[in-house]
């Protein structure tokens, strides 16, 4: 059965500077696919990042700025985290709220996870081409893929459905995986079953389990998605339209992107 966990339910654990709340762990989900934290650093304190041997990981900025090695990060960025790395956020003047996850024996999921990078990577993915779903009104954006984060271990996107907007319902198989609600509420279809989510919570998909999602409010409903491993296949209901994404030739700003990505399927992206 999926994992619902609810942020503003789950104990948060303070700590000098910042505090801590373990959304998914294998205590909660029943294996150790991934581990993911809701951080909360106070202005001007320091969080430690620190990866276990086997880790690769990612942290991104949702709310606030600081900086992380040389490099000042803003809600614009997403760093990927390398084999052994160990450092320390610093926040800035004012709070900051930070999405920090885990992912243990990476080697199991990616054969070649030796050629990721080695040292920091941080990208703004602000700058990443917006596509459009071809069948409905929603939006994606990529936040992870080989071509970003150098590795199949882990795959991540940001989906936005407007007012109104539905997507149509699908499993995977070969991967589990996670949304975070960043922003809005919406309602997730669980095997036909309807929960509501609002920002801050998270959902926690396993293989072969049916689920879709319908945006009934009057904002957007914006969530990201991280699949552990990246490669997976994605089975579509009877009846369902296939998920298609259409290059917009835009990034979030309306400007020219960093790079371009064609027209594809969902599940069939490739080294993008």
């Amino acid at each position: 059965m999926p994992v619902i966990v609810r942020e503003d339910k789950t104990l948060a654990i303070a700590r000098d500077g910042y505090e801590v709340t373990h959304l998914l762990t294998a205590d909660v989900i029943g294996n150790d696919q991934i581990e993911l934290d809701h951080v909360a650093v106070y202005a001007d304190g320091t969080f430690p990042v620190a990866l276990d041997d086997g880790m690769v990981g990612w942290l991104q900025i949702l709310e606030g700025e600081g900086s992380l090695g040389d490099t000042a990060l803003t809600t614009k960025h997403i760093t990927y985290l390398p084999f052994g790395f160990t450092g320390a956020f610093q926040a800035g003047n004012g709070d900051v709220r930070i999405l920090f996850a885990r992912v243990p024996d990476a080697a199991r999921f990616d054969k070649n996870i030796a050629d990721m990078p080695g040292a920091l990577v941080h990208v703004d993915w602000t700058r990443e081409p917006v596509l459009q779903s071809e069948h409905d009104a929603r939006k994606r954006v990529y936040m992870a893929t080989p071509g970003l984060a150098g590795t199949k271990a882990f795959k991540g996107e940001m989906i936005s459905y407007p007012p109104g907007t539905a997507a149509p319902e699908h499993h995977h198989v070969g991967a589990e995986h996670f949304q975070y609600v960043v922003a809005g509420q919406g309602t997730a279809m669980l095997d036909g079953v309807a929960h509501r989510l609002c920002a801050g919570d998270v959902l926690y998909n396993y293989q072969h389990e049916p689920h879709a999602f319908i945006n009934e409010s009057d904002g957007d409903f914006v969530f990201v998605e991280f699949f552990v491993p990246g490669p997976c296949e994605t089975v579509w209901s009877p009846g369902a339209n296939l998920c298609a994404w259409l290059p917009t030739g835009v990034d979030s700003a309306g400007n020219k992107p960093a790079r371009e990505i064609g027209y594809h399927v969902h599940g069939q992206d490739g080294g993008i």
